[in-house]
């Protein structure tokens, strides 16, 4: 489908950049995230513009920035920085001038998306997971969005020496976003590789969301996640998979929160 096809009218956002731990942060919501990538895509696919890279930020993705060197200079190189932690979007209110509207969960995107994408014809193409999980996720989410044209699917089980036959196979099936499942910190230096790579209009980090998707991994009940309990609820229902992640990155979280939070550049792009 070409670019032309799509009679879209897309009221742009005047996107505001804020400073969270000392990480660059769009203030986005899920509605401007949606309109973002639409226009990216239209973009990309009639060759105005390279693949842009899409990164979550939460309390882990955070600490990790600084307890993981090559992490952190990976996570920097994205064009758009989202706030998927509730913790970030407090932290931008209490502490900043230009607050972020919303969190933006990846896992609720990854419907905003979809649905978006079943409407407008774009080319999803998912790579993570497990081969079963990956595949169950494509079932179900073809189900939840008739029309949602998922084009091609791979696991996150390869070696890097696989990854230029995996962005041929993608840019020859015409991939419009490309969602990334490969956990942190290894989905965004596979995004940072391959950007040069890949023609594709989005190409966005999602953690375990195809895990979600199937039931595997539970979301917190909705007064959890407002308050920022979210992690509190995945501690109590997985404690030996998260307890010792939460003690050794909760503390470095919240201390660049409170010292590195400040109002950004109100600039696109910045």
């Amino acid at each position: 489908m070409q670019a032309s096809a799509l009679a879209l009218e897309i009221a742009m956002p005047d996107i505001g950049t804020v400073i969270v731990g000392g990480v660059k942060t769009k203030c986005l919501s899920r509605l401007d995230m949606v309109q973002l990538m639409i226009e990216d895509c239209i973009k990309a696919r009639a060759g105005a513009e390279p693949c842009k890279l899409i990164f979550d930020l939460n309390g882990h993705g955070l600490a990790l920035s600084r307890l993981d060197a090559a992490y952190g200079r990976d996570l920097v190189k994205a064009d758009i920085i989202h706030a998927d932690g509730q913790a970030i979007v407090f932290a931008s209110r209490l502490l900043t001038h230009t607050p972020i509207p919303e969190r933006s969960a990846t896992t609720d995107f990854f419907h905003d998306a979809s649905a978006s994408a079943s409407k407008n014809g774009f080319r999803f193409y998912f790579l993570g997971a497990t081969e079963d999980v990956n595949a169950r996720c494509e079932t179900i989410m073809k189900c939840l969005y008739p029309g949602l044209l998922v084009v091609g699917r791979h696991s996150g089980y390869f070696p890097e020496s696989a990854e230029l036959e995996l962005c041929d196979e993608i840019n020859r099936l015409n991939v419009d976003v490309l969602w990334v499942g490969l956990g942190k910190p290894q989905e965004q230096a596979f995004c940072i590789r391959n950007r040069h790579r890949l023609r594709v209009g989005w190409a966005i980090t999602c953690g375990g969301c195809f895990n979600y998707v199937i039931g595997g991994y539970s979301r917190a009940p909705d007064w959890m996640q407002q308050v920022g309990l979210e992690w509190f609820y995945r501690l109590a229902t997985s404690p030996r998979q998260m307890f010792w992640r939460y003690l050794t990155t909760n503390p470095v979280a919240i201390y660049l929160l409170l010292t590195q939070t400040r109002t950004g550049i109100n600039q696109a792009g910045t």
